[in-house]
Formats: C-alpha cells, structure tokens, sequence
C-alpha cells in the first residue's frame, strides 16, 4: 500500500510543538504532504528538515518570500526521481503554493491555493490563481502519469462539505464560482475527488478545517476543503480515506488515504 497524508500544519514550529512528528511516525505515511509552513529555511531544524518520523530523509519545500507566510513542504520515505517547486506563475510561485515529487509512474504534489476570505483583493488573487492553474492541471492530466495533488484547496465543493452551507453561500470558499471551478476539474477536467469518491454521503466525518471562533471545533462546525484529487487509475487504486481527529496539531485535521500502488 501506498500511504499518502495531506495537512495543512498552520505553522511547522507550532505544529511540532504540539506533537505532530508523533503522530506521523505512528501513522507511517510513505509521502506527507505539507501546507502553510509559515517558515522560511532557516527557520527550520533538522527535525523539520528531515525529520525522524519519515525515515531522516531531507523533505523539500517552497518557501514564501514573504517572511511566515504560506509554504509547503513534501517528505517521502524514498527519493523522488525529480523534484519542481511551482508551477511557473510568479505571482504564486513567490507565495510557496507548489511542490511536486516523481516517483517511479506516480508524481504526487503538495498544494496550498489562495484563501480569498481575508480581503477582496485575495478573493481576486484566488480568482486569477484558478485561471492560471487549470491549464497546468489539465497538463498533468494529458502527461500519462498517475498523479495526486493533495492539499488544502480553500473551496467546500458540495453543500454536504461544510456545516453552515446556507450560511456561506457569499462567503469565499463556497462562492459560485469556486464551486463551478471544482465541478468543471471533477467533470470535463478527469480528475477524482478520491474521499468523495470511498465516502459519498459523509458530511461530519469529511470536515478537515473548523474556524478558531465560537467553539467551532468542539461543535464539529467544519468544512471540507482538504483533497486528494487524482487522476482515474490511481485513484481507482485507493482502498480507504479518513480524516484524523483525536489530537489537534492545528486548525486543520490530516487527510490519509491508502492506495493499492507501490512506488518502491
């Protein structure tokens, strides 16, 4: 089996302060996928770098050139055969959205898109980051290889993805057209929602992100907007997806999805 992990960590020190490396090394993913680092390099030790928890190899990140701002990281068990950080759009290739790893027939990519919830100028950066990166997906698609692009996707794609639907139907997020974005890259586009895809009916159980305020992690009023989306015949492969949330390593919860590949 091929053992794949998404999290959005919310900052790496913070997240290592509350025991992330633990748990990691208990679940034994072969690849991790990280977002939102909120670090640059220097400001990562050798357990951050390299940690135990995945077998010492060094991870590979993009970093943000805005200090404790975005990033993410990819570490894996084995030795990627190439490594890209970005995908060739320098507005967000300098905000650290984008690493992707080969492995044998598999490329498996850590990705943190915009939120646009902060102020309108983000909402129409998000907006301009979803023109400029479906043709790069669609690219991916047409290369012949299995890909997962695993992250946090900042869009609750169906109303059974988040609690309060209603009551974000003008919110960033859920937004029309970030929804009809998603429909279009799960439809016309080929891609698989692979949760979705084991687990069609789970509303509770999919959320992956709560908002610090009004208890809203306790309450469970969350939204999904954590994937794994790949291309058919990998995802065809995933045997079982679940969303981990006995201890909370940051405002996010990790997705982890078994696929019956080996990549050795």
């Amino acid at each position: 089996m091929l053992r794949i992990v998404s999290l959005n960590l919310n900052g790496i020190r913070s997240a290592t302060t509350k025991g992330v490396w633990d748990w990691v090394a208990g679940t034994a993913p072969d690849v991790l996928c990280v977002q939102e680092l909120k670090a640059q390099e220097a400001d990562l030790d050798a357990s951050m770098r390299a940690p135990v928890a995945m077998g010492g190899s060094d991870g590979h990140f993009h970093y943000a050139t805005k200090k404790g701002y975005s990033g993410v990281g990819l570490y894996a068990r084995r030795q990627p055969s190439r490594v890209i950080t970005g995908f060739g759009v320098e507005e967000f290739d300098n905000e650290g959205r984008y690493v992707e790893a080969d492995f044998g027939d598999v490329t498996v990519i850590s990705l943190y898109l915009p939120s646009g919830s902060s102020a309108p100028e983000r909402q129409e950066a998000k907006f301009r980051f979803l023109d400029r990166f479906q043709p790069h997906l669609a690219a991916l698609r047409s290369s012949g290889r299995e890909i997962v692009v695993c992250g946090d996707w900042n869009i609750a794609h169906q109303e059974i993805d988040l609690k309060n639907w209603k009551g974000n139907l003008k919110n960033s997020g859920f937004l029309p057209e970030e929804r009809a974005w998603m429909t279009a890259l799960l439809g016309a586009g080929g891609w698989v929602d692979v949760y979705r895809t084991l687990h069609p009916d789970a509303t509770d159980d999919c959320y992956t992100w709560w908002s610090n305020r009004g208890q809203a992690r306790a309450k469970n009023v969350g939204w999904r907007i954590d994937y794994q989306i790949a291309t058919p015949g990998i995802a065809a492969k995933a045997r079982a997806a679940s969303v981990y949330k006995d201890v909370r390593f940051s405002d996010h919860a990790p997705l982890i999805v078994d696929y019956d590949v080996d990549i050795a």
